[in-house]
């Protein structure tokens, strides 16, 4: 068994080779703008998940998953001659769901700032309900500690 240290070494080689053999070999035409986000391997490194993005729509996506399937046995074989370890491990291809996910954040914010804008309108040239200041103060204590008639 590896250690986690070695296994994300490993990882962070395989995301660099990985895109740039992208980038240098790799010359199919349904390849979109591909970027590598991440990659991860298995405690046992026979087995490395690389996270990607394409920037497009859903069928540039789609046709970029495609040409990484079939790439995906030149960019083993160039892990393996450019890591050096035993057992080259396999490549599985993930869409990264990151875009996604911060897009649904930054329209979860945009929605709190309107209702947040929409409160503060409301709120210009109004007044709190009851005193200005609802808290006792000393002199309004008599002598005896009881609080003066109201």
């Amino acid at each position: 068994m590896a250690d986690n240290a070695r296994a994300r070494k490993l990882a962070d080689r395989i995301q660099v080779v990985v895109a740039e053999t992208l980038d240098r070999r790799i010359k199919d035409p349904r390849l979109g703008f591909v970027t590598i986000t991440d990659a991860r391997v298995t405690g046992d490194l026979r087995e490395a998940t690389v996270f990607y993005t394409v920037y497009g729509d859903d069928e540039e996506r789609a046709a970029s998953a495609a040409a990484l399937e079939s790439a995906k046995g030149v960019l083993r074989s160039e892990v393996g001659r450019q890591t050096g370890v035993r057992f080259t491990p396999t490549l599985s291809f993930v869409p990264d769901a990151l875009p996604d996910n911060a897009r649904t954040i930054d329209d979860l914010l945009d929605k709190a700032r309107a209702k947040d804008a929409e409160v503060r309108e409301a709120s210009t040239g109004k007044t709190y309900a009851g005193d200005a200041d609802p808290y006792r103060k000393p002199e309004d204590e008599d002598e005896d500690g009881d609080t003066a008639s109201e």
